[in-house]
């Protein structure tokens, strides 16, 4: 019988997606500062320049699908094994290579929110259910609330630390009692996307519990500390039965030849990796000190951004700023995430934060 459908339909839960909305970039013949993307103001590294040119005469050809060197320089950098790795195009691919191995419909994957936007998309693209736990009145997951939320019907939990966009941190110990409180059926997604920032006490190392937790799965990017954004390179570390899922599911070819090289290229430059994240890092503790001192009350910053808690007052700040030359990443009703850019691009930052301060106060703007 032939199908009387006059058009193709989408699935309506594919219909029914939120949009994920991207950090706004600058237009041409305007010098704006861009803080809108958690990206590291500096350019690739030498190494990863070389790496990158050495590679452009052989884009004829396929990538390494199985990406050999890459997964044999990551096992070696994280004390682990090869058949542990698995790499996609940015941690985001892998998360949702991770979520369609192991989730079925009428499943349901327990998440904190606010928390990284991508995350209920690739949930209900995997045919799954988002469960949003709200993070508590400091911007942190309510990891008992979190734990009371798992049901019969919850095949993965998503922890992101430090938490974007709030900026928190989990401790290891605080993930070590979560998992001892999961089942060991219900997967558990630690994602560490902004590890290399956490300067606090007792911080998470996700790949030293995995030998130890049979349902943990850490997600790892290049896209911030190694400053690869525009690569996209991430990847996942768990169990080998796990990985054999993972990979299976992956788009085959899935990273790049440029992708490839550039990532073991940067993964080899760890002291100068290090010495740009300290830069990044004490610019943090400048900017949040200089917001505390206007009377800011802002989510212990862990990553290479900080939360302005602005409510309903969060587009019309970004507004503010954009039409100072600053591009801010506005989630509308809820706040303002500002990322770590040029030294001078904060500084215009923290000015319009003082005025708005000011000016909501009635006193007189600068």
């Amino acid at each position: 019988m032939a199908n009387a459908r006059t058009s193709v339909i989408l699935r309506p839960d594919i219909d029914a997606l939120p949009a994920y909305v991207p950090g706004e970039r600058g237009t041409r013949g305007r010098q704006v500062y861009k803080l809108s993307s958690n990206e590291v103001p500096f350019p690739i590294l030498p190494a990863v320049a070389a790496a990158l040119s050495d590679v452009g005469p052989d884009l004829n050809r396929y990538p390494d699908m199985h990406a050999t060197q890459l997964v044999e320089a990551l096992a070696a950098h994280h004390g682990t094994k090869p058949e542990r790795i698995t790499v996609g195009n940015g941690s985001v691919a892998v998360l949702a290579h991770v979520l369609t191995a192991v989730c079925e419909p009428g499943d349901e994957v327990v998440m904190a929110w606010r928390s990284f936007e991508a995350y209920p998309i690739a949930v209900q693209v995997a045919g799954a259910r988002a469960v949003q736990v709200p993070v508590d009145d400091a911007g942190r997951h309510d990891l008992d609330a979190m734990a009371a939320a798992i049901t019969d019907r919850t095949r993965a939990v998503l922890l992101c630390s430090p938490n974007n966009p709030t900026g928190p941190a989990l401790t290891q110990s605080e993930v070590r009692r979560f998992l001892g409180t999961v089942p060991p059926g219900v997967l558990v997604l630690l994602d560490e996307a902004y590890l290399e920032f956490v300067r606090q006490d007792d911080p998470t190392d996700g790949v030293a519990l995995v030998d130890e937790h049979k349902n943990l799965v850490v997600l790892r990017t290049f896209s911030k500390a190694y400053g690869l954004a525009g690569l996209r390179v991430g990847y996942a570390v768990a169990r080998r039965r796990l990985t054999t899922g993972f990979r299976a599911a992956a788009t085959p070819f899935g990273v790049n030849s440029m992708a490839l090289a550039g990532a073991v290229a940067a993964l080899n430059c760890q002291d100068q990796v290090r010495d740009r994240v300290e830069q990044v890092v004490a610019e943090r503790t400048r900017v949040t000190a200089a917001l505390a001192e206007q009377g800011w009350q802002i989510p212990d910053p862990q990553g290479n951004f900080v939360w302005l808690d602005l409510g309903r007052r969060a587009t019309a700040f970004a507004d503010a700023a954009r039409a100072r030359g600053v591009l801010v990443r506005a989630f509308a009703g809820e706040g303002v995430r500002v990322s770590m850019g040029e030294r001078e691009g904060n500084d215009l930052f923290l000015d319009i934060a003082a005025d708005w301060l000011r000016d909501r106060a009635g006193l007189p703007v600068s």
